[in-house]
């Protein structure tokens, strides 16, 4: 017998050993979808996805909550496909910077995002929000199905009667989001020092304390 047909013998045998097992880990895998159902057995995190002016400063409370995965900041609500920052920037895209959240329903709540997004931002301006004009820095709740949808307009209507001005954010069906550069992403972990500055400098912090309190991020 050549060498060949050794080898051909030899994989022929490892097949036909390895077959039940094969059979066993298949049946296995059916069982645990059956009982757990495909949904469950496939689940992805929920998304949620806000617009609060520069999406630098969005992240980080959103990172704080349990139960929130990730974080990404990004564009969303134009008409430019796969835009930059600069075109973003320029304001001609209809885009707005916006943080999209992933996130676990067993661990934290759409009505537990929607509080920290009111808070972490200015709902009476509607040029932008704090230093940064432009409607690309406007704020906007994109919902992503309509208990979402229900869920932001009550909490808009709950928030409303705290002010005497109308509530300028926007409550708008989720479209396409496009990532925003990697430099941008996580920026108040990798650039902490010039966050810290730009936050201050806009004055963010201080107007959240005049709507809010001082607990803001």
């Amino acid at each position: 017998m050549d060498l060949a047909s050794s080898i051909g013998n030899v994989i022929s045998e490892i097949r036909v050993q390895w077959q039940p097992k094969q059979i066993f880990i298949s049946a296995l895998i059916a069982i645990v979808i059956c009982c757990l159902g495909p949904t469950a057995a496939l689940a992805a995190p929920a998304q949620a996805t806000f617009a609060g002016g520069c999406f630098w400063c969005m992240e980080h409370p959103f990172d704080e909550l349990p139960g929130v995965t990730d974080t990404t900041s990004g564009y969303m609500g134009g008409t430019v496909e796969f835009p930059s920052y600069r075109q973003v920037s320029s304001g001609s895209t209809g885009h707005a910077e916006v943080v999209k959240v992933d996130y676990d329903t067993d661990l934290v709540s759409y009505e537990t995002l929607l509080d920290t997004f009111w808070r972490n931002v200015d709902p009476l301006d509607g040029q932008g929000q704090f230093c940064d004009k432009g409607s690309q820095y406007r704020s906007i709740v994109f919902y992503h199905d309509d208990s979402q949808r229900q869920l932001a307009e009550d909490s808009k209507q709950a928030i409303d009667g705290l002010f005497e001005q109308p509530i300028a954010t926007e409550i708008l069906s989720a479209a396409a989001f496009y990532p925003a550069e990697d430099y941008h992403q996580n920026y108040y972990q990798t650039h902490p020092a010039r966050y810290r500055l730009y936050r201050y400098g806009c004055g963010r912090d201080q107007r959240l304390a005049e709507l809010w309190g001082p607990q803001s991020e």
